[in-house]
């Protein structure tokens, strides 16, 4: 079974190493990655390049002009030869056993779409005692109360990221689609109740910003046609729900 790694890069020069050499290590071997370099200005593309001639499963793809990386992540998809997808953003990274445990999961539970918990580290790559668990399954409207799908942790189906692309727009455009083909197709997501993914906390990011970041969760809710009231009661939940998360991050930050 042939794995599509999409991994957009913009200006990521001090941390795309990191993450392709977190690729390189997986112990399962049947993969692909497409570097989508979104007119990077630093040194993004030559890292990417020197990496790709030690391995030939490593494809560096250049957009002609900026996308920004709802479209680069759908072009990514238009071009992967799997017929499964994975994302891994150039900051994150992966514990070498992480699509391994993903496929044989797929194998013996027959799901479309799956995803893991999250281990944390700070910007410069130093690990926090803080781990997201997640749910076994999580339905349309579970998902509504909080985002528990980190999109560099998700394993899915290619055909429904081709049904459902991610949205441009000043909001989550990964949480609309997870939030889309859950309603749509009348599926679960199922969760693996482990840290596979190492993900990068970083206040300069677009969720570093926590009011800017509610913003763009309340845009999912309307982008994805929920009326007023169910999107404020909904609202709530997030709001609930990410403080006490974020305050446990921000915690082990400050020791």
């Amino acid at each position: 079974m042939l794995i599509s790694i999409i991994m957009p890069a913009y200006n990521a020069e001090k941390t795309i190493r990191q993450a392709i050499h977190s690729v390189i290590a997986q112990t399962y071997r049947q993969w692909e990655l497409l570097v989508v370099n979104d007119q990077s200005t630093d040194n993004t593309k030559n890292i990417v390049l020197d990496l790709a001639e030690l391995d030939k499963r490593i494809r560096y793809i250049e957009n002609s002009r900026n996308l920004g990386v709802s479209e680069t992540r759908n072009r990514g998809v238009s071009l992967a030869q799997g017929q499964w997808i994975a994302f891994l953003d150039s900051d994150d990274m992966w514990e070498q056993e992480k699509l391994e445990i993903q496929t044989d999961f797929l194998k013996k539970s027959g799901t479309r779409f799956t995803f893991t918990g999250s281990a944390f580290m700070d910007q410069e790559g130093n690990r926090l005692d803080y781990c997201l668990n997640v749910p076994s399954k999580v339905s349309f409207r579970q998902l509504l109360k909080q985002n528990v799908i980190s999109c560099s942790s998700t394993l899915i189906e290619k055909n429904l990221l081709e049904k459902y692309p991610m949205a441009s727009g000043n909001m989550h455009e990964d949480y609309a689609t997870w939030l889309n083909v859950l309603k749509h197709e009348h599926i679960d997501a199922c969760g693996i109740d482990k840290p596979l993914l190492i993900y990068r906390v970083s206040t300069g990011s677009k969720s570093g910003d926590k009011g800017k970041a509610a913003l763009m969760h309340w845009r999912v809710y309307r982008h994805i046609g929920l009326p007023i009231l169910p999107a404020m009661y909904y609202f709530l939940f997030y709001m609930v729900r990410n403080l006490k998360k974020y305050g446990k991050i921000w915690k082990e930050l400050r020791k």
